[in-house]
C-alpha cells in the first residue's frame, strides 16, 4: 500500500516563499499533485506532474508554484513563491495510477487514489 507523507507546511507572511515535500513510501504512480481545501471551501487542484515530467498548474498559482519530483527519492514538492493570503489552506499530496494527469482532476482522483494526510499552509497580511 502507497503511503504518502507532506511536510513543509507552517505560517508565512504574503510575498513568503514555502516548499512543501511529499515523501512516498515506493515508486510513484503514473500521475502526482498537489490539490488543497482552504477552510469551508471545496476542494481545488494546484498542480499535477505526469513519469514524463508534464506538468499543469491552476491559473491562480501558474509563475508562482512549481512542482517537480526526485524519483530517486520518491519525493515530490511544491515550491510556493509569491505567496498570497488566499493561498491559505491544507495542502495535501496525491498519487494516481489510471486517468488524466491534469491539476483540476485531482481531488475528485483523490477520492480513488492515495492521499496524504495533509499539510497546513497559512499565509497572513
Amino acid at each position: 500500500q502507497l503511503q504518502l507523507v507532506e511536510s513543509g507546511g507552517g505560517s508565512v507572511q504574503a510575498g513568503g516563499s514555502r516548499r512543501l515535500s511529499c515523501k512516498a513510501s515506493m515508486s510513484t504512480l503514473h500521475c502526482m499533485g498537489w490539490f488543497r481545501q482552504a477552510a469551508g471551501k471545496e476542494p481545488e487542484g494546484v498542480a499535477a506532474i505526469g513519469t514524463d515530467g508534464t506538468t499543469s498548474y491552476a491559473d491562480s498559482v501558474k509563475d508562482r508554484f512549481t512542482i517537480s519530483k526526485d524519483n530517486a527519492k520518491n519525493t515530490l514538492y511544491l515550491q510556493m513563491n509569491s505567496l498570497q493570503v488566499e493561498d491559505t489552506a491544507m495542502y495535501y499530496c496525491v498519487a494516481v495510477g489510471v486517468g488524466s494527469c491534469k491539476w483540476w482532476l485531482l481531488p475528485a482522483q483523490a477520492e480513488y487514489g492515495y492521499r496524504g494526510q495533509g499539510t497546513q499552509v497559512s499565509v497572513s497580511s
